[in-house]
């Protein structure tokens, strides 16, 4: 019956998700570390779901960059490097510094941050970025995570093109999992991690770009310092060196 089998194909696309979601949830939280291997019985096992599925998850994240396919051994969580780690803060800068220029010369020139849409979305996306902060502050890694992959994505989606957004969030994901995979390393995160997220906010909802730009450079500067002390061993010691960032990149963690 046609009725039965789109069902099916909707159950099984929605377990896809599911399972996906999961392992990435996985990876970010540092319970799959890097360079782990594993097969797609283990995971349909593990999950108690037919091997269909995982593996179109894991192709999936694949797909992604967050996992490596190995055609005799199933797959493995890929290994970053400082340098990925560079290429990647340089892809989301070239996407934020064009949001940000829209605001003053694009086609979003005419949007005010006090037309009533506008800014309640702005006051999301703050709050968004208050929890961060307090995350941040804490060292609590998975929470602020899972906060600042939502205030980048409801931020990137007041620029009005869905395409931007969801590739600067796959990037901010990929950045994470580079992060995580060094951070998870240290005992006391306290201190650590970049916490300015309102301040960004505040300086666009001012359309101040010049301030915006600043403070993402700013970020860019912390960020690679961070992993570049923490890759070279310098573990626990915080930031090793303050080195300027390329002009218009974005950054984490």
């Amino acid at each position: 019956m046609p009725g039965t089998s789109g069902t099916g194909a909707v159950t099984r696309s929605t377990l896809r998700q599911q399972i996906a979601d999961a392992l990435r949830d996985e990876v970010l939280a540092g319970r799959l570390t890097s360079g782990q291997e594993f097969t797609v019985k283990e995971i349909a096992d593990q999950y108690g779901v037919s091997a269909t599925p995982v593996r179109e998850a894991l192709v999936d994240l694949s797909a992604q960059g967050l996992l490596d396919a190995d055609q005799h051994r199933g797959f493995r969580v890929h290994e970053y490097s400082a340098d990925d780690f560079r290429g990647m803060i340089e892809a989301r800068g070239l996407v934020t510094d064009g949001m940000f220029r829209s605001l003053t010369g694009g086609r979003l020139a005419h949007l005010q941050p006090d037309e009533p849409r506008i800014a309640a979305a702005l006051a999301g996306v703050r709050r968004r970025g208050e929890e961060a902060q307090r995350a941040a502050l804490a060292g609590e890694v998975t929470v602020l995570i899972g906060y600042d992959l939502r205030f980048w994505r409801e931020l990137g989606s007041l620029f009005g093109n869905p395409y931007l957004t969801d590739f600067l969030h796959r990037l901010r994901v990929q950045t994470w999992v580079c992060v995580v995979q060094h951070l998870r390393r240290l005992p006391d995160l306290r201190g650590l991690l970049w916490a300015e997220h309102t301040d960004l906010v505040d300086a666009l909802s001012r359309r101040d770009t010049d301030s915006a730009r600043a403070i993402v450079h700013s970020y860019n500067a912390h960020a690679l310092s961070l992993v570049e002390g923490l890759t070279a061993g310098g573990m626990g010691k915080g930031p090793a060196r303050q080195e300027p960032p390329p002009p218009g990149a974005d950054t984490l963690p």
